[in-house]
């Protein structure tokens, strides 16, 4: 193919990404980074990179409009973010020491099982809660706006719980080399209780804090090529200032439904580089 054909395709199959991203709150990358080594056959490397850019366009596409309209709440980002970032350094450490494939084989069958966990509907006795001690003193609880109940209250559980699951999803991200917002999202909805559509919008802002700080040790060693970004950051940037408009309105039960799906094939794909010794 030639070079316009090349672009536009990159550009379609980065405006899925950045939809699917959007809507799930995993960013681009895990659509994107297979799409470019096993279709366009693009060094991996270099898709990393791009990928990288598309997760920073993908944050500031959609967290931008989700702060805006209510949902993402900025203060357990940061908070989380914390331990994602220790963990990320703690993985880096630690991935001349532990075997990669058997990681991986442990990561997605992780995976396959919270697919199936997320897609049950949390129960409406468990919309509220009383208010966790530690949330209160963090002030972490929140309100969103809920097309049932208007601006819907949610208070914030097992802090401890997520804190360490967050650590955890930042030391995959550092040992395997993959985004962790699957396990930043499970962390948040499953662990804390905290509102799925608050889940995904929340983890869609935390990427980006997390993909700027890699992108500058990809753009110093020349793996962000601007031929192949530009296109790649584009799609990705269109595909989720669509879905921010699709989440909105968009019912939980579907959400979880594409999130479940989406984690699955990832899980699967996990499970066979572990299993084909490809880490």
């Amino acid at each position: 193919m030639n070079v316009l054909e090349f672009t536009a395709l990159v550009a379609v199959g980065s405006f899925v990404a950045g939809l699917l991203g959007s809507l799930t709150g995993l960013g681009g990358g895990v659509v994107l980074v297979p799409l470019l080594t096993l279709f366009f056959k693009v060094d991996i490397r270099y898709a990393i990179g791009a990928s990288l850019v598309s997760v920073i366009a993908t944050s500031s596409g959609a967290a931008a409009a989700y702060v805006k309209e209510g949902f993402s709440n900025i203060r357990i980002g940061m908070f989380l973010e914390i331990a994602t970032t220790i963990g990320a350094l703690a993985g880096a450490f630690l991935a001349a020491i532990i075997p990669l494939s058997a990681l991986a084989v442990i990561f997605g069958l992780t995976l396959l099982y919270s697919a199936f966990l997320s897609r049950k509907p949390r129960p409406k006795s468990q919309r509220h809660l009383p208010p966790d001690p530690t949330a209160t003193k963090l002030k972490l609880n929140g309100s969103f706006p809920d097309p049932e109940e208007g601006l819907r209250s949610y208070n914030v559980q097992r802090v401890p719980a997520g804190f360490g699951l967050m650590f955890g999803a930042g030391a995959l991200s550092g040992l395997l080399g993959i985004g962790s917002g699957a396990v930043k999202v499970l962390a948040m909805d499953q662990a804390m209780k905290i509102p799925f559509k608050v889940s995904t919008t929340t983890s869609n802002f935390m990427i980006g804090v997390t993909a700027a700080a890699s992108a500058g040790v990809y753009l110093a060693r020349g793996y962000i090529d601007p031929g192949l970004a530009m296109p790649v950051m584009l799609g990705v940037l269109a595909g989720s200032t669509l879905g921010t408009r699709i989440l909105i309105q968009a019912e939980t039960k579907w959400l979880r439904l594409i999130f479940s799906v989406v984690i699955g094939v990832l899980g699967a794909e996990m499970l066979y580089k572990g299993l084909a010794g490809r880490f």
